[in-house]
């Protein structure tokens, strides 16, 4: 359970699981996911992009499920399990989302990236074999400036095929 530090009052700790590594983290109670993973875990993949909740460069996944890690407290990630793009790649090899996204164009400058393949990789442990109408969907909380979503949603599909080969399934 988060404490509040009594030398600091304005400070709370608390214990969380990023990437599969234990953290105590001691930041101000004020602090959004999005600062504490930047600011004090030195993870910057997860990018500020709006910090409204509209553009989605932030999206990381707590327990599994995206979310927007600008809108959630710190304090709220407390017990709880965070997977960052810094923690995405398998066994030193890229994920099938980066291979794919890289091979096909998903990304220009890499700005929305890391969002986009967090959210595409929370719909894919889901759901393993989406039409592109559930990959739009999926994907409709994040924009993106530069390159054209026909590729992105290319880039999950051809992962997604990627994935179910690799398990076995047709």
């Amino acid at each position: 359970m988060a404490e509040l530090d009594t030398v600091r009052p304005n400070k709370v700790r608390i214990h969380l699981t990023v990437n599969g590594e234990s953290h105590e983290v001691l930041f101000d109670g004020s602090k959004s996911l999005l600062e504490v993973l930047r600011e004090d875990l030195n993870l910057p993949g997860t990018k500020h992009g709006c910090e409204l909740g509209e553009c989605g460069a932030c999206a990381v996944l707590v327990d599994g499920d995206a979310v927007l890690s600008c809108l959630m407290l710190g304090i709220e990630a407390d017990g709880r399990e965070v997977a960052t793009i810094e923690g995405i790649a398998e066994d030193g090899e890229l994920h099938p989302l980066q291979a794919a996204f890289a091979d096909l164009g998903g990304s220009q400058c890499g700005y929305c990236t890391p969002g986009f393949l967090v959210t595409a990789k929370a719909l894919l442990e889901r759901n393993p074999e989406p039409t592109r109408e559930e990959i739009r969907e999926a994907l409709s909380g994040n924009l993106c400036r530069c390159t054209g979503y026909h590729q992105i949603v290319e880039s999950v599909e051809s992962a997604a095929r990627e994935m179910r080969e690799r398990n076995g399934e047709t």
